[in-house]
């Protein structure tokens, strides 16, 4: 059992979403939901517990206090069987243990009274067979008795019918403006439907949140979820809030102003008590200003000017001495209006600490360009594509490029030696760089086809 949204499963026909707990939020079984917070708390006295227990019909749209005293343990998602008008009917139980007296308290029931419905049973199949059949004739019945109000030109409308279990009775909700007579209507509801009819009326509100919705604010809507007890809203709550009064968005699905309207109303009360009574008009020399919003957030007053589309955003203090000199008869030369995007509420804001360490782009700079240096000094000399010139033992690091060398040369050493008295001493060396050192000097090692450097015999 539970909403249509939840998919059935097979352990005793419960969804097998939400376990018939409330959780669903879809708006069916999850209508007018209250979180026991008190359900695991130890009692030294059990007999001093609750023996009241909530019960909701209809997926929450109506619930109703019935006493158990056949002193069952029920839990929350169980159907019970309660006493009916000259017969039973089938509710769901939302609310046990201690938190019932609460729901008591704050509606205004005794504990003890005589007049309060006893549960008969937890509901067997049979039961829950003839709950299931009653609910299936109440769309049949609803467009039925629309057409029968119109047919006898009655001036209400109907917004819901609730059948009982046993089918003896059925609840007709409507909604009026004026004073309705009804009693033919009743006669032709009795004779077809076979059912005793019981007319009650209720407001716009309360039919809005029995047939639900979702919200502007894109969740469902608190008279179908929550909301229970209504309270009057004006226009009054939108000024203090600086909302533009505008009736199409202040408006909920119900026709009037929203209820959340109220909400935070207190909160912007409590703030505006900072701000001076009687500033709606300051004087200057230019004109007088004109206040047409208060912003409790960044403690701001705006004005306007006559003649001017431009506006002023003044500080409490500043409004307040305007105002204290205006009552000396004197009028000021300029308003000064504080600068929002580079005034004195920026200055006001924290600024960014760096606890690492601050980074410049000098530094970056730096690193890239020894970075630059390191490649191109490990690159070395390039002759004709190929890699660095290999070094001797003494040599520390890449040797300069050689120039006036020309493309790669072959084998220097072939061919033919001109005969003639060798010269005795270091040859000398051009165009070598700053390291003037003999060449042979210690073995060199091998790297690829290198030339054959030795000396002939």
């Amino acid at each position: 059992m539970g909403c249509g949204s939840c998919s059935s499963s097979k352990e005793g026909g419960k969804p097998g979403g939400c376990k018939s707990n409330g959780g669903c939020s879809t708006g069916g079984c999850n209508r007018l939901n209250v979180h026991d917070w008190l359900l695991n708390l130890p009692f030294s006295d059990p007999e001093s517990n609750c023996k009241v227990i909530e019960v909701s019909f209809k997926q929450g749209s109506r619930k109703e206090f019935f006493r158990n005293a056949s002193l069952q343990y029920f839990e929350k998602g169980d159907y019970v069987t309660v006493e009916g008008v000259s017969g039973f009917d089938v509710g769901e139980v939302s609310l046990t243990g201690e938190l019932v007296r609460l729901q008591l308290k704050k509606k205004g029931v005794e504990e003890q009274s005589v007049e309060m419905k006893k549960i008969l049973r937890r509901s067997s199949e049979r039961d829950i067979e003839t709950y299931q059949i009653s609910k299936s004739r109440e769309k049949e019945i609803l467009a039925r008795s629309r057409a029968i109000a119109r047919q006898l030109n009655v001036q209400m409308k109907l917004s819901e019918v609730e059948i009982q279990a046993d089918g003896k009775k059925g609840t007709f909700f409507y909604t009026a403006d004026d004073r309705v007579d009804f009693r033919e209507l009743i006669k032709m509801y009795a004779g077809d439907f076979k059912v005793k009819v019981e007319m009650r009326q209720i407001g716009i509100r309360q039919e809005a949140a029995k047939v639900g919705g979702i919200g502007s604010c894109g969740r469902e809507l608190c008279c179908s979820t929550w909301l229970n007890d209504f309270k009057s809203v004006n226009t009054t709550a939108a000024r203090y809030q600086n909302l533009s009064i505008n009736q199409t968005k202040l408006s909920g699905q119900c026709g009037r102003l929203k209820c959340c309207l109220n909400y935070e109303l207190d909160t912007y009360l409590d703030a505006l008590q900072q701000f001076p009574d009687y500033a709606e008009t300051l004087d200057t020399a230019m004109g007088t200003a004109q206040l047409i919003k208060k912003d409790i957030f960044k403690n701001l007053m705006w004005y306007i000017l006559p003649n001017n589309t431009k506006h002023y955003p003044l500080t409490i203090v500043r409004v307040k001495e305007i105002k204290r000199l205006n009552q000396q008869g004197q009028k000021v030369d300029e308003l000064q209006a504080v600068d929002i995007l580079s005034g004195k509420q920026k200055e006001a804001e924290p600024a960014f600490v760096d606890l690492v360490g601050q980074i410049s782009l000098k530094t970056l700079e730096k690193n890239d360009r020894r970075r630059r240096d390191q490649e191109r000094s490990n690159r070395g000399p390039q002759q004709g594509g190929q890699g660095p010139r290999p070094q001797g033992p003494r040599e520390q690091g890449p040797r300069p490029p050689q120039q006036n060398r020309g493309p790669q040369q072959g084998p220097r050493n072939q061919g033919p030696r001109e005969q003639g008295p060798r010269q005795q001493g270091p040859r000398p060396q051009q165009n070598r760089g700053p390291q003037q050192e003999p060449r042979n000097q210690g073995p060199r090692p091998p790297q690829g086809p290198a030339p054959d450097t030795s000396k002939e015999n």
